[in-house]
């Protein structure tokens, strides 16, 4: 007795084949359109978690470049000061003083451009990655709500026809 259902009061009702095979058309295809929008949902966040691997490189960049800053900016303090110590007299430890600030500005400022230039760098970085992985996972998701009201547009035309036949019969 295929395709006889008895409910609780122990009425028979018979389910055509067509409106089985309906339903079950109907659990894959909605299966499969889930499994795309977890798909995209997946690979979104794969994406995001690239842009931040970038974030965290171009910080350890950066910061690497800020210790370099620091030692050589130290280094040149320390001899700042060995000519400061050998001066033999005011006007010459003066000069010294005023050399050593400017040569020292010219570099503060070169170095603070050049970590400007870093963050400027990552962040483009980053906002590129940001955008791409939301224009991916955004067209990601309107294909798996495609598929999606592609199946159910099946599934119902093949319910109309599958109750069509039911009813001629």
């Amino acid at each position: 007795m295929e395709g006889v259902v008895v409910d609780s009061q122990g009425v028979k009702y018979e389910v055509p084949v067509e409106m089985r095979d309906f339903a079950e058309k109907s659990v894959d295809q909605a299966r499969k359109a889930f499994d795309g929008f977890l798909g995209a949902a997946h690979k979104a966040v794969d994406t995001f978690q690239g842009s931040s691997s970038t974030m965290q490189s171009s910080a350890s960049d950066a910061t690497k470049k800020t210790l370099s800053y620091a030692e050589q900016n130290i280094s040149a303090a320390f001899d700042h000061a060995q000519r400061l110590v050998r001066a033999t007299d005011i006007q010459d430890a003066m000069k010294i003083q005023a050399d050593f600030a400017r040569t020292q500005f010219a570099a503060m400022q070169s170095q603070l451009k050049e970590l400007g230039e870093i963050a400027q760098s990552a962040a483009r970085s980053a906002t590129t990655q940001a955008a791409s992985a939301a224009s991916e996972a955004a067209a990601a998701t309107r294909s798996a709500a495609d598929q999606a009201s592609a199946a159910f547009a099946r599934a119902t035309n093949q319910a109309a026809d599958a109750t069509k036949r039911s009813a001629g019969s």
